[in-house]
């Protein structure tokens, strides 16, 4: 608020802030950035800075507190972390050229989604800024990373969003002020915005007038009006934050969710892709396995390829071509991955180049990745030329232009801040070079005269010297003062002695100060000039750093492949997966005493639709589960598989339920969630998804919990729009028995040896059902005090009733169950009254919700009757 007798620079502060309400303005005051009012308080409690005060009027102080400019990144970095808006102020004019007040304006509002500074970036992630608009059609979903020029948009169905959005992993997401979003459950900071951009004709305009064109027929997304609407928006939201960074986003992708194997956000998790759930961190993930890439470009494509596996198997038999290239050519691959280390990340390096904010040592960089081309391109052609990496050298076009450029005008290396005089090379401009010499022999000047002087007066401790307040100077020590000739001006006095000037040494002063100037403001004029050369040909830089990228990863792949001993494996659309001595990928390196115990897989629609998988706790179920997952997935990335052989039939949605989790957020419980994934996959699978479920119903009671497994298990197999392959792990044992009146479902365990009382897990996959459980073993190996184990086993023992056989002695336990089994199966007596329920009852026509309902009134009926 504006205080009668506020100070200009008050008013000017105070007329920006109240056009950034929701950041915190640095608002330049010379050599700091300064906060004032709640922001000062704020930003000394978040950055650990002093909070003083500022008189801005008469008997008037507000707070303030400030930071160092040259500093800006590390305070900045700390408050957008911590999910804080911050516009930069920057001072427009210098004191002196105009008259009154120093010109400011906000030049950025820097946001979680909009950060540039490499100090505040990952450079193995996108940083993606992401548009929502919700509508009747689905979702419209527009992202950008302005760091590397990436646009694109994509509209999708409610359901994939949240997957959609999971694998983007935005760090802000912008939308309508009155967007709904609670069905997405989003955890990423959002940024609301005025309705009106979002409008579907303000939103088209926005577009066609950014790309300069008439239609939007060309970019693929004409006729998907939310998707135009999250682009119109996103590009409206840049232009207010970010000012001259929209003439870098020149392309706009349409991409359709629908070409890509769909991962929701439990089988990213479920599967640790990108982030192990155990270890808390990225590594322990596929990822940290599989990425030997050497640039941060390859590192952020292999990401992508693993959030979007490809359904395509002509350009995944092209990966694999090239893969399989590098994999047999030890020499080729080698150079490769070496050249490539010594490549900076091109697509951030010409993005800074053209949004006018690289340094000196940028450049250099840029151009010592370009020198890297030939080197790489003589790698490539060391093949023959219908060699399956020829695609690659398409876009891998030397760029000898750029390299000369910056090679005949930036020094090398260059100095750290421009406007030193040490940035631009020796004989790029005349003007220059007359300057620094110039400057040069005034200091040359200044040493001799400094020299004349102490023997002009005797004055052995005399110096001349020069600060930005008083200029150059001749300084005299106390002690020396009486020996100061006549025509000596006093400049100033000090603790220790007193300053003078000579109109000989001020006329000098006036020379070597035009000359610094002058040299400071044509080195930066001829560097930027520099800069705009060079991203005229930023699109041709981008295509190289695409290729790069490419080489990058699909070497890396074979780098993998060849050190860890994967397979090619072969892709069809038979409905099949045949594995041979397939392992883990993750769990296989972080084995140090031990080796993997590999395992065969078939699982086909025809014969082997569903495998329920019995054994023990700990005996590697879920590791066998996951193994086939990630195998099927990275096939389909195009990358080999750890495996003696492999038959991968494309498929086009993993789906995961593994383990037990809650949601105390949303009200729900552990068998709630349980059930919600269950329905889930049971809405959203097709005979070409891939099914896995690590236990079925083990939040309810025993029989809740078997019949509602069993009725899942029944019904992916009976179901005409289901019949997906299925790995179903369960402790359960009854539900071997499916397998004697279901043709596709087959009875697998994993093998125990048992020794003097004591159980040894094998890890072997074998044929067959079990029917113990092995659970008093796994207590006991757990560490529960023996006098626990012990009295378990005792309860075990009359529960299972298997004391000494007598006269009238209890049915073995192996009757027994196979009694609970058969009235299990057919759930309740012949006569009664729920079974004539059942009978009428048209199952094919129910969803998978339906029926679950249905059977809780069904167990209802039958317990109250």
């Amino acid at each position: 608020m504006t205080r009668e007798g506020s100070t200009p620079i008050r008013q000017q502060y105070l007329r920006i802030k109240r056009k950034y309400p929701q950041a915190i303005v640095f608002f330049r005051l010379g050599d700091f950035y300064e906060t004032f009012d709640e922001d000062a308080k704020l930003a000394s409690r978040e950055l650990d800075i002093v909070l003083t005060s500022r008189e801005m009027g008469k008997g008037y102080r507000v707070p303030m507190a400030g930071i160092p400019y040259h500093a800006l990144d590390n305070y900045l970095a700390r408050l957008i972390n911590r999910g804080y808006r911050v516009a930069i102020c920057e001072q427009i004019t210098q004191p002196g050229q105009t008259k009154g007040l120093v010109q400011r304006e906000v030049i950025r509002l820097v946001t979680p989604g909009t950060v540039v500074e490499p100090s505040l970036l990952d450079s193995k992630k996108n940083n993606y800024l992401v548009s929502l608009v919700l509508g009747d059609g689905g979702v419209g979903i527009a992202y950008v990373d302005i760091t590397t020029s990436e646009f694109a948009v994509t509209q999708v169905a409610l359901e994939r969003a949240t997957a959609e959005l999971e694998r983007l992993k935005p760090p802000e997401i912008i939308t309508a002020n009155s967007a709904e979003l609670s069905d997405l459950e989003l955890t990423t900071p959002v940024t609301r915005l005025e309705d009106y951009w979002f409008e579907l004709e303000i939103a088209r305009q926005t577009v066609l007038d950014h790309f300069g064109v008439a239609t939007l027929d060309g970019y693929g997304c004409a006729q998907l009006p939310l998707a135009i609407m999250a682009a119109g928006s996103i590009i409206h939201y840049i232009y207010e934050t970010q000012k001259g960074v929209l003439g870098q986003l020149t392309r706009l992708s349409t991409y359709s969710t629908d070409s890509f194997m769909a991962l929701d956000v439990q089988t990213q998790k479920n599967l640790e892709l990108f982030h192990s759930s155990r270890l808390g961190t990225a590594g322990g993930s596929l990822l940290s396995v599989i990425d030997l890439t050497k640039t941060a470009m390859g590192s952020r494509l292999l990401k992508r390829w693993l959030g979007q596996p490809l359904l395509d198997i002509t350009e995944l038999a092209k990966r694999q071509d090239a893969t399989g290239w590098f994999g047999d050519n030890t020499l080729a691959r080698n150079q490769a991955i070496s050249w490539l280390g010594e490549v900076a990340d091109l697509e951030r390096l010409i993005n800074r180049v053209r949004g006018n904010v690289a340094v000196p040592r940028e450049l250099i960089s840029l151009k010592h990745g370009l020198e890297v081309i030939p080197k790489l391109i003589e790698v490539i052609e060391a093949g023959k030329s219908n060699s399956p990496i020829t695609w690659l050298k398409e876009e891998l076009k030397p760029r000898q232009d750029v390299i000369d450029l910056i090679s005949e005008a930036i020094e090398e290396p260059p100095s750290s801040a421009l406007g030193e005089g040490g940035v631009v090379r020796r004989g790029f401009s005349e003007e220059l070079d007359s300057l620094r010499l110039a400057s040069k022999s005034a200091k040359q000047y200044l040493a001799n005269l400094e020299r004349q002087e102490r023997e002009k007066t005797g004055i052995k401790s005399l110096k001349i010297g020069f600060n930005k307040v008083f200029g150059y100077y001749i300084e005299v020590s106390k002690s020396n003062l009486n020996q100061v000739p006549q025509d000596y001006i006093r400049k100033q006095t000090l603790v220790g002695g007193e300053r003078f000037f000579t109109p000989e040494l001020k006329e000098y002063e006036s020379l070597i100060l035009n000359a610094r100037d002058r040299i400071s403001e044509l080195e930066s004029d001829i560097f930027h000039r520099v800069c705009r050369q060079v991203a005229t040909a930023s699109e041709r830089i981008l295509a190289v750093a695409n290729a790069l990228a490419n080489i990058d990863v699909l070497s890396s792949l074979a780098e993998v492949a060849v050190r860890y001993g994967y397979v090619r494996p072969k892709l069809t659309t038979d409905n099949e997966i045949i594995i041979t001595q397939g392992r883990h990928p993750v769990v296989e390196r972080s084995l140090i005493d031990s080796s993997f115990v590999p395992n065969d897989t078939y699982l086909s629609n025809d014969d082997a639709q569903l495998v329920v998988l019995t054994g023990p706790n700990m005996s590697g179920k879920s590791t066998y589960l996951r193994q086939v997952a990630l195998i099927v997935l990275l096939a389909q990335i195009g990358s080999f598989v750890p495996a003696d052989s492999a038959t991968i039939s494309l498929v086009d949605r993993i789906f995961t339920r593994i383990g037990a989790r809650e949601d105390l957020t949303a009200g729900q419980s552990t068998f709630m969630v349980e059930m919600v994934e269950t329905a889930n996959i049971l809405n959203n699978a097709t005979p070409r998804s891939l099914i896995i479920l690590d236990e079925i119903g083990r939040g309810t009671s025993t029989y809740d919990g078997l019949s509602i497994a069993r009725a899942v298990a029944e019904y992916i197999h009976n179901y005409s729009g289901l019949g997906a392959k299925t790995l179903f792990a369960t402790h359960y044992h009854e539900l071997v028995e499916l397998a004697s009146f279901l043709p596709r479902v087959k009875n697998f365990n994993v093998a125990v040896a048992e020794e003097g009382g004591k159980v040894i897990f094998l890890y072997k996959i074998v044929p067959g059902g079990v029917d113990k459980s092995y659970g008093i073993h796994v207590a006991q190996l757990a560490g529960l005090p023996k006098s626990v184990v012990h009295r378990a086993r005792e309860v075990l023992a009359e529960l299972e009733g298997v004391s000494s056989p007598r006269a009238g002695a209890k049915p073995s336990a192996k009757r027994r169950r196979k009694e609970v089994v058969a009235q299990q199966l057919s759930f309740f007596g012949p006569k009664s009254p729920v079974v004539e329920e059942l009978e009428k009852l048209d199952i094919t026509s129910l969803t998978p919700l339906e029926a679950i309902t249905k059977l809780y009134e069904l167990q209802k009926k039958a317990r109250e009757g």
